[in-house]
């Protein structure tokens, strides 16, 4: 029985082993037919299928290199042939992030190599439009950098990092205390000669130049940069001994004020005459309060005086002050209104911080230049106005005389 099973299934191996050759000889395609009178007929082979997955792949990844922006930052292949752009990935452990951000915060090291720290995607596209050039750039997501423009990131350092880490260095956040920011560049120091402003900040210049002296407190000095771009001034100068214009509390306050009026860093105050138009007249503004309306109303040396202890008081002076003989080599500079006539020349505008004041070379600058203190009067019994507010009143107050003098002069050509 074992014998006679045996022999049965190798007959049925043998028949499904026939069978299927039978089957794979139908499947092929003959190159010759020999018939049975021996006539020989030649066929042609069928050409090769080529693998159907093979072209669908190819094109899929050509779409997806041709349009690198369009897919998820996960689909992205690292290089975008369209601008020849390139990003490289931080990984855990990497810190080129934090080893640029504590040099850049560093005034010393901005002089010294020249180079700022922007935050914000607002900002650094205002930069741009500026013409302020781009060295690195930090990004948590890739669409923050598609909505910079693309001819302005070439050879540019493009690097993704961790939106995290990104938030432990920056200080830029919202009163509610969350990031807004999501991406940082760090930039050339811009040279305000080769800077290119907004058409309208130019159109709207008004012959009025604001020179900051002794002003410490970035967030003064931010307020004061944006009341000077929104009044149409045509330069801003920094004494040495002002904050820094491009430290990062500045550029926060200043919104985007840096890149919309020319900033000339770090000036001495022998060259200020340099940085003025012809013939421009320095005015100081006044931070005596009392003390200046007495002297408007009653020109008594003592109150005079008394004015100018407060304004040399942290002079390198100082010394001299305890003397009489010290006032007859102090500035004369009449005290005048603010909201009195002032701008019938170009004119430059000094603002001193609230706790050093303006120096002695505003005051002989101003005396050389037959310009004037100008008062803002306050209720008696406070001490002065914030040098922010003081600026702004000032500059809108010049805006506003200019404006005049331009609507005069059209009326006069109408009339003749």
């Amino acid at each position: 029985m074992w014998c006679s099973l045996g022999t049965l299934l190798r007959v049925v191996q043998t028949r499904d082993l026939d069978a299927r050759r039978w089957v794979r000889a139908l499947r092929r395609s003959p190159v010759r037919v020999l018939s049975p009178s021996g006539q020989v007929e030649e066929r042609k082979r069928a050409p090769e299928k080529q693998p159907r997955k093979a072209v669908p792949k190819a094109s899929s990844q050509g779409q997806r290199q041709k349009q690198p922006l369009e897919t998820s930052p996960s689909q992205t292949p690292h290089t975008w042939e369209e601008a020849g752009l390139r990003y490289d990935k931080a990984f855990p452990g990497d810190r080129r992030l934090s080893s640029v951000m504590t040099i850049v915060k560093s005034r010393p090291f901005r002089e010294k190599q020249g180079k700022i720290l922007l935050e914000g995607r607002r900002l650094i596209a205002d930069a741009l439009k500026a013409g302020a050039v781009p060295k690195v750039f930090f990004f948590s997501r890739l669409e923050y950098v598609k909505e910079l423009p693309v001819d302005k990131l070439k050879g540019v350092s493009l690097i993704k990092v961790k939106f995290e880490d990104i938030k432990d260095w920056s200080d830029l956040v919202t009163p509610q205390g969350i990031m807004v920011s999501g991406c940082t560049g760090i930039f050339a120091k811009p040279d305000p000669v080769k800077m290119t402003y907004p058409e309208t900040q130019v159109h709207h210049s008004l012959p009025l130049v604001l020179i900051c002296d002794n002003l410490r407190d970035p967030g003064n000095l931010g307020t004061i940069l944006r009341s000077a771009a929104g009044a149409g001034c045509s330069k801003v100068l920094l004494t040495k001994g002002c904050v820094d214009a491009w430290e990062p509390k500045v550029l926060r306050a200043g919104m985007g004020a840096h890149f919309q009026v020319p900033i000339v860093n770090n000036v001495e105050w022998e060259t200020v005459p340099d940085h003025l138009p012809p013939d421009t007249r320095v005015y100081v503004a006044d931070n005596c309060g009392l003390y200046a309306q007495v002297q408007m109303s009653n020109n008594t040396g003592d109150r005079d005086w008394a004015c100018d202890r407060r304004f040399l008081k942290f002079h390198k002076c100082e010394e001299d002050l305890d003397t009489k003989t010290g006032k007859d080599w102090l500035p004369k500079l009449e005290v005048q209104s603010y909201d009195l006539d002032w701008t019938e020349a170009p004119a430059a505008v000094v603002i001193g911080g609230e706790t050093h004041g303006v120096s002695l070379e505003s005051l002989q600058l101003a005396e050389s230049t037959g310009g004037k203190r100008l008062l803002i009067p306050v209720v008696p019994g406070v001490d002065s106005l914030n040098s922010a507010m003081a600026a702004s009143i000032l500059l809108f107050e010049g805006k506003r005389q200019l404006r005049i003098k331009v609507e005069d002069v059209s009326r006069d050509r109408r009339y003749h």
